[in-house]
């Protein structure tokens, strides 16, 4: 797990070195630069700030070269298929220098070229350069685990883990993009490719780049795939599911490979159950366990896992389990958490996020997460909905829309008790339940509606945006798996957006904000194929219930009480701090003054929103986390000169302007 630069015909050996020094928090153990002025007088480079994971020693140092010097890589991230690839690789007569993953990356590349991806089971991007056929080769993993950003400026090409390493390459100006805006403000985040940062996007999952001749060229490798709905999937038996716990256990045990201590997240839900469970059947002592809670009075109306069932989870496989419970100053937090994520993401999740790996970091290197497990088996309220719209709709329209939707939409919002998640629940499947399958779906994912941003945006930011279609990814992906069962549409663009723009992108920046890898185990590209191929949507969602089949799989090796647990997810007392720990950073961020100075959105409107939600007319929690996380990001990125990257200096001028005001 690294940082890593690579440039083509931009910049120099020192901007260089300052694209890896704003990476150290990725790789403190180890760094390094390499670069080449060629034959026509261009200019290459690659960096790298190195996490050791395997082989601890100098050998594993990078950018690496191949024996003769014609082949550098500059990687971040873990190749669980490695043994074999090397044990291949040496039958063929590469000798190997050292135990590293990187060598075997290297020398698969040597003899596969850029074919050497389809090859690789792991998350990883990476940067080759190739001095025989003068290219730089670059790839990022099947499900976009570990990120690559990349700009473009004519001939000259960069690349990066991290966006802010590409903010110090000379002459780059930093501007919003505002269609990527438009998208945040509809979804929370910015779907790749695009992103906050007008000339910076991020290669897709699953896809390739060559630079060659001054010239940029994007691949597509790999793709998820579906059955075409109607498909025959065989009955559900025991022979079924006892070789879904096989498979899933191997991708665990694959991914235990590590020379330093590995440890997991363990909340009271199925995913990180059954991963934690995996690796008690795997290794031969306690394994570290991680779970993160709040104070009682923060957790009033919000749906959080009970540590208590980690609690006794962990006991049941023996493990040394840590319980974090957060009581921090998050007003002086947020601004640190923006540097390290880049781009601005609304999930406070990123907070609780950030916090546990911090502590884990005392005991372990690496934490095994349950990322994808939801993508994969159905795990979303969503899809649940997805099958009660198509019972709603059974209703007369002049019933549902005379009676049931008015009825449900003058509901109080019931903050602050158990009842608010089921209101907010009901209200959404009254909003969208007499829309199309494809429309609700896309509504319930939206946090500022069309009207919503219509009062919102002031007339500057309306034209920018007048002709883009914030959904229009959504839309393609939706096309490209048009045959498949609507549950299994459903999940791969969850997949394809929502996964990967999201979830997958802040649990690397958070992790690697305090120098930790973080793998996710039901991502094994080759396991989510046989899931998707294998498993019928209706033992996936069935009956109202999710991820049927797998708490099937998993009945025998999991306690009863995680297999009835709610789905409740990584959440944190969003409510409670904007209405204590950061109400005055809200009336400060959110002034009528310094909106009405950033031009883009409505003063008033927003006063309106941040009245209703104080006066408990409206539950806007969301929405008012969204627009004050999005003016930290633009403080600590846009504001200021364009030379200020140091994470201290954003952070510190953050939080001076906000406790000046």
């Amino acid at each position: 797990m690294c940082g890593i630069a690579a440039v083509v015909n931009w910049g120099d050996v020192e901007s260089l070195q300052l694209m890896i020094k704003r990476q150290e928090h990725r790789g403190p153990d180890d760094g390094g630069v390499w670069h080449s002025t060629l034959a026509d007088g261009s200019w290459v480079g690659l960096g790298s700030r190195r996490l050791s994971i395997l082989d601890l020693s100098n050998a594993g140092h990078m950018p690496m070269q191949n024996q003769d010097g014609s082949v550098v890589v500059t990687y971040n991230g873990e190749i669980y298929n490695y043994p074999e690839l090397r044990e291949e690789l040496e039958s063929k007569g590469y000798r190997f220098r050292s135990r590293s993953d990187t060598e075997a990356l290297l020398y698969l590349y040597e003899q596969d070229g850029v074919d050497c991806v389809r090859r690789l089971n792991g998350m990883f991007a990476f940067a080759i350069w190739d001095q025989a056929r003068q290219q730089m080769f670059v790839a990022r993993d099947h499900f976009g685990i570990k990120p690559l950003y990349f700009t473009v400026r004519g001939h000259r090409v960069a690349f990066a883990s991290e966006a802010k390493s590409l903010l110090c390459l000379p002459g780059f100006e930093r501007r919003i993009n505002y269609k990527a805006l438009h998208q945040y403000m509809s979804f929370l985040w910015v779907p790749d490719p695009l992103t906050m940062f007008d000339g910076i996007r991020k290669l897709p999952a699953g896809h390739y780049g060559v630079v060659r001749n001054g010239e940029f060229t994007v691949t597509q490798y790999w793709d998820m795939t579906f059955p075409p709905a109607g498909h025959d999937f065989g009955s559900c038996n025991g022979t079924l599911v006892r070789e879904l716990r096989d498979r899933f256990d191997n991708a665990v045990r694959s991914q235990l490979l590590s020379d330093v201590p590995v440890g997991a997240f363990l909340s009271a839900g199925m995913d990180s159950s059954s991963i934690v469970s995996a690796m008690s059947r795997s290794v031969d002592r306690p394994i570290q366990t991680y779970t993160i809670t709040f104070p009682a009075r923060y957790r009033a109306g919000e749906m959080m896992d009970d540590p208590n069932v980690a609690a006794r989870t962990a006991r049941a496989f023996g493990c040394h389990h840590n319980e974090i419970v957060v009581d921090s100053d998050v007003a002086n937090l947020l601004p640190k958490l923006s540097w390290h994520l880049d781009e601005p993401i609304a999930d406070p999740a990123v907070i609780a996020a950030y916090l546990v790996c911090k502590e884990a970091r005392k005991s372990v290197k690496v934490l095994l997460s349950g990322v994808g497990g939801d993508e994969l088996f159905g795990g979303y309220r969503k899809y649940v909905g997805h099958y009660l719209a198509r019972m709603y709709q059974s209703i007369p329209p002049f019933v549902r829309k005379e009676f049931i939707e008015p009825s449900v939409l003058r509901l109080p919002v019931m903050r602050g008790t158990a009842w608010r998640s089921p209101v907010r629940f009901a209200k959404k499947m009254a909003r969208g339940g007499s829309l199309s399958a494809e429309d609700r779906f896309l509504m319930d994912s939206t946090y500022f509606s069309d009207a919503d941003k219509a009062d919102l945006y002031e007339p500057g930011l309306k034209e920018d945006v007048a002709t883009f279609d914030p959904w229009s990814l959504h839309r393609q992906y939706f096309e490209s798996v048009r045959n498949a069962d609507f549950l299994n549409q459903m999940l791969y663009v969850d997949t394809k957006a929502f996964m990967t723009s999201l979830n997958l992108t802040y649990n690397d920046k958070m992790a690697m904000a305090s120098s930790v890898e973080v793998r996710v185990p039901f991502l094994d590209w080759r396991f989510a194929e046989w899931v998707a191929w294998n498993i019928a949507p209706n033992w996936k969602v069935r009956f109202g219930r999710t991820k049927c089949v797998l708490r099937r799989a998993m009945a025998p090796v999991l306690p009863a009480e995680v297999l009835s647990q709610k789905k409740a997810g990584f959440a944190a007392p969003t409510d409670y701090w904007l209405s204590h720990d950061l109400r005055q950073m809200v009336d400060d961020l959110l002034s009528e003054r310094r909106i009405r100075q950033r031009g883009l959105f409505s003063p008033i409107t927003i006063k309106r929103l941040i009245d209703a939600h104080r006066s408990g007319r409206q539950d806007g929690a969301s929405q008012i986390w969204q627009l004050l996380t999005f003016e930290i990001w633009m403080q600590t990125f846009i504001d200021g000169s364009s030379t200020q990257v140091a994470q201290n200096d954003f952070v510190n001028n953050v939080v001076s302007r906000t406790s000046s005001n």
